[in-house]
């Protein structure tokens, strides 16, 4: 496999994921809440999720069906507004007792995974971008081709998903007035991306 196109995916991955989004938003929150390794395990296994759907071939299926494409950016957008109103209800309670982590680990590793595998930008990264740094004659199969790129995405988003939380629970921690705005931000964040996504699909139906 062309070490070049690996090296050029990754840098387009790294670019996605370094744009702040619900991900960021969501390792945030978990940073504040004491739940960095739960929350960003869950958005890990999220994007691993995702990745094993495109090599098993989903992927092909959901170009060829857009409805089911369609179907899921709907339910992914609505789970992020849903998140991002709890979020937002939660926010007055950050920075109090903030030696007390809140949630259990398990509830903030599933709600990562789902905020992660849902997420459309990652769908069209994916299914859309990804495919463009593979070779059908190359010597390696193109479902080796994209678990090897998927692995190099992976590596990245831990660094940065794990560096996104811990630095917002040491930076903010002790800031409580300014971790309630930064996670209010988040909430937020989650919610307006949830909407646009929503009013994009929805114009798409009405045209």
């Amino acid at each position: 496999m062309d070490a070049t196109m690996i090296w050029a995916f990754w840098g387009v991955s790294i670019l996605f994921i370094l744009t702040p989004g619900a991900d960021w938003a969501y390792a945030i929150s978990g940073g504040l809440r004491q739940r960095v390794l739960p929350s960003v395990s869950g958005l890990w296994m999220g994007h691993v999720v995702a990745i094993a759907v495109v090599v098993a071939g989903v992927g092909a299926l959901l170009e060829r069906f857009p409805s089911i494409t369609l179907a899921l950016t709907l339910f992914g957008a609505a789970y992020l507004v849903w998140l991002g109103l709890g979020v937002l209800r939660s926010s007055g309670t950050v920075g109090e007792a903030t030696d007390v982590p809140v949630g259990s680990s398990g509830r903030w590793f599933a709600k990562g995974i789902g905020v992660a595998s849902l997420n459309p930008k990652l769908v069209l990264l994916l299914t859309a971008v990804l495919p463009q740094f593979t070779r059908h004659d190359d010597a390696w199969p193109v479902q080796g081709q994209i678990a090897v790129l998927g692995a190099f995405h992976l590596l990245g988003c831990a660094v940065v998903y794990l560096a996104v939380g811990a630095g917002s629970r040491r930076v903010l921690g002790a800031r409580p007035g300014a971790a309630r705005v930064v996670t209010r931000i988040s909430g937020a964040a989650m919610i307006g991306i949830g909407l646009v996504l929503l009013a994009e699909r929805v114009a798409e139906l009405i045209h």
